[in-house]
């Protein structure tokens, strides 16, 4: 805990805790409710899979606009209030994409998905803020765990998927009846969060001199890590909208196989996520950072070349361990200094979420002319820069954060 700044009880981290662990819950709820349907959603719509990749880029265009204001707004309101906001609207617009999807209205789409990706975006940077200050308070890495959470429920998501196409249900009554539930949990967890923090030198809130006036847009350490966090956001991004179909493309399976394909993946990404807290305390930052970008480089080579569906599904389980780490040690690497966390962190997810939702429709169009498992290995790009980038997120010295 930072000199000068009241510290929190240990059951207030505790709680906390948990209370951050439910954010990220309902968080990767929302991103797989819609990623697992995409195959029946771009067949109700009509388009191919550049045009799906458009639509897409609107849930991009979304997030970019209000991501970078989310800190200023963090530090005016306090993400708890912000929380409760964003995860409705996210929820609210999700629904009504998939009512538009439902009767085949391509274009307004574009509509909800745009306001879907706002709200989904500045939920991300709230909630992130809100794990930084846990893992200050317990002295200690845990931002894995947090993402481990967002992995598992991308996992459960993708298994409700699953489930719902496997039964024909209608498309409105799974996004529906999960949007409401992830709606009510979040309200529900939002008061377990640690209250923002107060310097002892102010009057109420953080004091000027712990933000100041100084643009996290300008800061070359936190820029760079947020290119780390854009090369390995484009590697899980990528692999969340397109690895199921991409098996149905490639090996002419129904639907419920490319889900489980993409269940393989994010298996693999919340395996590591929970056991990721150890190995970076054991091994570093930089050092898991290298080991996972190299994961992710023998994964995709084995997914974009096997021959076999076995193949290629353990490369999608190899590809999910080296994706995993990239995102919560990015956030943890900007958030070193918890009186700049806020914007810092806004600044990495932005830069991180252009890769994340912006990446996905990039593949999309390219695979309209050389199939999705082909459009899949540019990947390996972003992997090597990840791989050369590391470095830089590396813990601030001390002196830096007192």
């Amino acid at each position: 805990m930072l000199a000068g700044l009241q510290p929190f009880t240990p059951a207030q981290v505790t709680r906390a805790r948990w209370g951050v662990i439910a954010m990220f819950l309902a968080s990767g709820l929302s991103f797989t409710t819609f990623a697992s349907r995409l195959v029946l959603i771009r067949q109700s719509l009509g388009v191919t899979p550049a045009g799906m990749g458009v639509l897409l880029l609107f849930i991009t265009l979304g997030s970019i606009t209000l991501m970078p204001l989310t800190g200023h707004l963090i530090e005016r309101f306090g993400e708890t209030l912000l929380l409760r906001v964003f995860s409705v609207v996210s929820w609210t617009m999700l629904a009504v994409a998939a009512y538009f999807a439902t009767r085949g209205w391509a274009v307004a789409m574009a509509v909800p998905l745009f306001f879907q990706g706002a709200a989904f975006g500045a939920w991300d940077v709230c909630m992130n803020v809100a794990g930084g200050r846990v893992e200050q308070g317990l002295g200690r890495s845990i931002m894995p765990q947090f993402h481990a959470g967002f992995s598992l429920a991308t996992f459960a998501g993708a298994g409700i998927g699953w489930l719902f196409s496997h039964f024909g249900t209608p498309l409105m009554w799974h996004i529906g009846t999960v949007a409401i539930i992830g709606a009510v949990a979040v309200q529900a967890f939002v008061p377990w969060l640690l209250p923002p923090l107060v310097s002892t030198g102010s009057t109420g809130g953080v004091s000027t001199s712990a933000t100041g006036d100084r643009s996290a847009w300008l800061e070359p350490r936190t820029l760079l890590i947020g290119v780390v966090m854009l090369s390995v956001s484009l590697t899980e991004g990528s692999a969340n909208d397109w690895i199921g179909s991409s098996i149905v493309q490639s090996f002419e399976t129904p639907e419920a196989t490319g889900i489980a394909c993409l269940g393989v993946f994010l298996a693999a990404m919340t395996t590591m996520r929970i056991l990721g807290t150890r190995l970076v305390d054991r091994w570093g930052r930089v050092a898991t950072l290298r080991a996972c970008a190299l994961s992710a480089i023998a994964g995709l080579l084995c997914f974009g070349l096997g021959n076999h569906l076995w193949l290629t599904m353990l490369g999608a389980a190899i590809w999910g361990l080296g994706a995993a780490l990239g995102f919560p040690v990015g956030i943890s690497a900007a958030s070193d200094d918890p009186l700049r966390a806020a914007r810092r962190t806004a600044v990495v997810s932005t830069i991180g979420y252009v890769a994340f939702l912006g990446g996905p429709p990039l593949i999309g169009m390219i695979a309209t002319h050389i199939g999705f498992r082909n459009a899949l290995m540019f990947i390996l790009i972003p992997a090597v820069v990840s791989l050369l980038l590391a470095g830089w997120t590396r813990p601030l010295p001390t002196a830096e954060q007192t």
